[in-house]
């Protein structure tokens, strides 16, 4: 792959199937709660990233069957600083939208999810064009999450969200929120409207909202963000309401019907082609095993819609199909990605994120040795604040990234080596060390729920370069490293990928069945450095090479 502001796409993200088809999903791996946009002849899908950088990542299609990655939105610390934020805090729920003459982007950063409380602060940030300069971002208010701007036909601006209420016994989703948006001033104006209360299926969140033949027609998230998700379609003849929730039930659920291949259907967003012709973005998942451990994390699908007779937007069946009939616009792919990332341009590319830090030349360095990444070593792997990571989201059951890396540890604590990554409590690591004897070393260490779990240690003899490959395959992850002029060897037995999941890593922390701190990311392979003394430690990464199997 190249390593500049490419204009490639992923090996899955041109998921064309048949001719006129588009194969669900469209951007696989962890890419949930789509905002999808078009202007002009151009589509645009905005997804969350929660503790990763770049904070907002956005493809680009032009017939909505081929998606490449842009740069990313909020890519610089002046835009976002995602220091210290928990697992599966951050960047919430992003909305995309364009007017005056400018992509207008609103997101929540959140702090903290933990005990009932949820400190989320929502800002909008404005650029020219969808790959930036993106504006210092405005703050709005705190009063919940999951925002969106409605641009209405009469000029004025609405920014909706979920209303959240903190206190005990008391539903958390207090119902969807309205309050004008000034444009012009950047700030929020008037009175605050509560304009829905959801259905019985609760958890009303994701609001989106829409004017067609005379109906406002707002679309929320509701059913909890697992194997109970749905999208609910309500409309009102004035945009403040009262809502009716659709008759026919669900827009659209995978809920009750554990064959099917796409679940958690749900957070949703529409468009609508300049052929007329209707879409929906939503997020989704394909778990190891029937309702079970979704790896890959909340990807994001599309279904064609139809309106009914009496003026509502269907999915056909109500569920997620795999294949879906594409619009009547003309094909418009990508280049392929190029599997191998020689780290030759001076800048990470599209496909790479950095955990909660962007990816800058004091740790991240492309120049001080040509065609080589310099990752200097940050924090534990528990360090929430400068963690050295550079990952890429899996996009398939079964995949590989591998590298060369140079790296001469001094102490027990400097690592460097390759890790399939879920959050700061669940993740497995191949690295390169020193032993108490002075030898350089390659172990194997798992991190379950917060317990470390010792692997193998293996000596590395002199101080060249050595090969590292980390393999999900499904439901198993396993770890090879290389000498030169040898050949591939297993680093221990496959381990359990599976706890690289929202799943597990919820489930772990709520004995009564309810995530206490819920998770919403998914699995990365990616390089990674620790130096948790400080002294200054480095690798040298020559190259990093994905594929998908």
């Amino acid at each position: 792959m190249t390593t500049g502001a490419t204009t490639s796409a992923t090996p899955s993200a041109s998921r064309a199937g048949q001719p006129g088809t588009i194969t669900n999903p469209v951007l696989p791996g962890f890419h949930p709660d789509p905002s999808l946009l078009r202007v002009g002849d151009d589509y645009y899908l905005a997804t969350s990233t929660f503790e990763w950088c770049p904070g907002v990542r956005i493809h680009h299609s032009r017939d909505l069957v081929h998606w490449r990655p842009l740069p990313g939105a909020l890519g610089e610390r002046r835009l976002l600083d995602l220091a210290g934020v928990p697992d599966s805090g951050g960047v919430w729920a992003p909305c995309l939208s364009y007017a005056h003459g400018l992509f207008h982007l609103v997101f929540t950063r959140v702090d903290n999810h933990h005990g009932g409380w949820w400190d989320a602060q929502n800002y909008v940030t404005t650029a020219p064009t969808a790959e930036g300069p993106w504006s210092d971002p405005v703050p709005a208010h705190a009063r919940g999450f999951d925002p969106s701007l409605f641009h209405d036909e009469d000029g004025r601006c609405w920014m909706l969200s979920l209303t959240g209420d903190w206190r005990p016994r008391r539903d958390p989703f207090a119902g969807i929120q309205a309050q004008r948006w000034d444009c012009a001033t950047g700030r929020l104006t008037g009175e605050v409207h509560t304009i829905f209360h959801g259905t019985e299926a609760g958890v009303t969140e994701g609001p989106h909202l829409y004017r067609r033949g005379g109906f406002c027609y707002l679309m929320t998230a509701e059913g909890g963000t697992s194997y109970d998700h749905q999208i609910t379609v309500a409309r009102s003849r004035t945009l403040l309401g009262p809502y009716e929730p659709d008759p026919a039930g669900p827009t659209l659920t995978s809920r009750g019907r554990p064959d099917l291949p796409l679940q958690k259907a749900g957070h949703g967003s529409l468009v609508e082609t300049r052929t007329g012709e209707w879409y929906l973005a939503h997020l989704t998942g394909r778990p190891v095993t029937p309702l079970g451990r979704c790896v890959l994390g909340r990807e994001t699908a599309l279904q064609r819609v139809e309106w009914s007779d009496d003026g509502w937007p269907r999915v056909a069946g109500g569920i997620p199909a795999e294949h879906v009939p594409a619009p009547r616009l003309p094909a418009h792919p990508f280049p392929a990605e190029p599997a191998r990332d020689d780290f030759d341009t001076g800048r990470l590319g599209s496909h790479w994120a950095t955990l909660r830090r962007p990816a800058t030349p004091d740790w991240a360095d492309l120049t001080s040795r040509p065609s080589h990444l310099r990752l200097y070593g940050g924090q534990s792997p528990r360090g929430l604040r400068t963690p050295s990571l550079v990952a890429r989201r899996a996009g398939a059951p079964h995949c590989s990234l591998e590298t060369s890396v140079e790296f001469a540890p001094a102490t027990t604590r400097q690592l460097a080596g390759v890790t399939a990554y879920y959050d700061s409590r669940d993740w497995h690591y191949a690295y390169l060390t020193r032993d108490d004897e002075g030898r350089r070393v390659l172990a194997l260490l798992t991190c379950d729920d917060g317990e470390r779990v010792e692997g193998p240690t293996v000596e590395m003899p002199g101080h060249g370069p050595v090969e590292l490959r980390v393999t999900l395959d499904l439901p198993r992850v396993r770890f090879e490293y290389r000498l030169p002029d040898g050949s591939w060897t297993d680093l221990g037995t496959p381990l359990d990928a599976t706890i690289l999941s929202d799943e597990y890593a919820g489930e772990k922390q709520a004995p009564d069945g309810r995530a206490a701190s819920p998770a919403f990311t998914g699995a990365f392979l990616g390089l990674w450095v620790q130096d948790i003394g400080a002294d200054g430690a480095y690798a040298d990464f020559d190259h990093a090479t994905y594929h998908e199997h």
